[in-house]
């Protein structure tokens, strides 16, 4: 512990010096060529209405083929999104073939409207984004209409599908946690359906039940048939665009607006989610690594303008 309470001392810009040589060695790392288990590939980037226009790789290594999954995630072009994106692809091919694993394909799914120059390295379709203004400044509003093209679009062949990020770093191989018509989703502590009553009663009305049918959710990380996303996802994306028109709603979820919208619709769906708190973990508010799937790293570091490390 006694390096946490030295780092404090360090000169501001031996701290900067570390973080740039970081960043670029990371960089540098997943640029060589032949990295990773497979080496280099050259994929197809999708687009416009070719069906089989996805491109996708790997078997998984699960010892039954009906639970393999397929990995996609939603991105932009914009270059910190990019620089996510080939590291959680590096890590899901790292786990991919590893014993206990039941990944499947993988797919970006870029909402940019326009292919980037990673095509010819991640397994990319192309979708459209929001029209313009749509999203009111809300990206991540792109991100059920990105799912809905691609499930008209695209060529799946997984009976299941994991909705995850760019953000998301796999550190152990991941089985398929869905239970057949159940899927598996992580709980968040600041999705809370039952004190957003009087809201989400806009949404969700209440011949449909109480408000405790929608899960504690978000749309990732969830592990979830294909043929039941093809019935949210509309649901979904429709819901988030309602959302964001109402002011109140706009108001009180802010950037967890699009993850409600996604539970509010499976729940019309009558789709219950298994709960898996081992999914995934979200440092530096979790604390520990070990016992876990999914290192969700996109928080906030605590800081002083001492540039003092605050110690966890």
């Amino acid at each position: 512990m006694s390096g946490r309470k030295n780092a404090g001392k360090t000169s501001p810009w031996m701290l900067i010096f570390i973080s740039l040589g970081c960043f670029f060695a990371t960089y540098n790392f997943l640029t060589m060529p032949g990295r990773g288990r497979d080496g280099p590939r050259k994929f197809l980037g999708g687009g416009g209405g070719d069906r089989d226009s996805a491109a996708s790789f790997g078997s998984g290594s699960g010892s039954d083929p009906a639970k393999r999954f397929h990995v996609a995630l939603t991105a932009t072009d914009a270059l910190y999104s990019q620089w996510q994106s080939r590291i959680m692809h590096y890590w899901y091919k790292e786990m991919r073939d590893r014993p206990g694993s039941n990944m499947g394909g993988f797919t970006r799914i870029l909402h940019s409207g326009k292919p980037d120059g990673l095509m010819d390295e991640i397994p990319t379709m192309v979708v459209d984004p929001l029209p313009e203004g749509k999203d009111k400044g809300y990206i991540v509003l792109n991100r059920p209409w990105a799912f809905v093209q691609w499930l008209q679009k695209a060529k799946i062949d997984e009976d299941y599908i994991l909705m995850a990020e760019p953000d998301h770093v796999f550190v152990k191989p991941l089985p398929n946690l869905a239970h057949g018509d159940e899927p598996a989703a992580f709980p968040f502590f600041y999705i809370k359906p039952t004190e957003n009553e009087k809201i989400l009663r806009k949404f969700f009305p209440e011949e449909k039940g109480p408000v405790s049918k929608i899960d504690p959710i978000g749309n990732s990380p969830v592990i979830i048939k294909k043929a039941q996303l093809e019935k949210i996802a509309p649901t979904w994306m429709n819901v988030s665009l309602k959302m964001k028109e109402d002011q109140e709603t706009d108001k009180a979820f802010g950037w967890v607006l699009e993850m409600y919208a996604y539970a509010v619709a499976s729940a019309l769906h009558g789709v219950h989610h298994s709960l898996r708190k081992d999914f995934m973990i979200q440092p530096p508010w979790d604390l520990k690594t070990d016992n876990t799937f999914i290192i969700h790293y996109t928080y906030g570091c605590d800081y002083t303008m001492k540039v003092t490390i605050l110690q966890l």
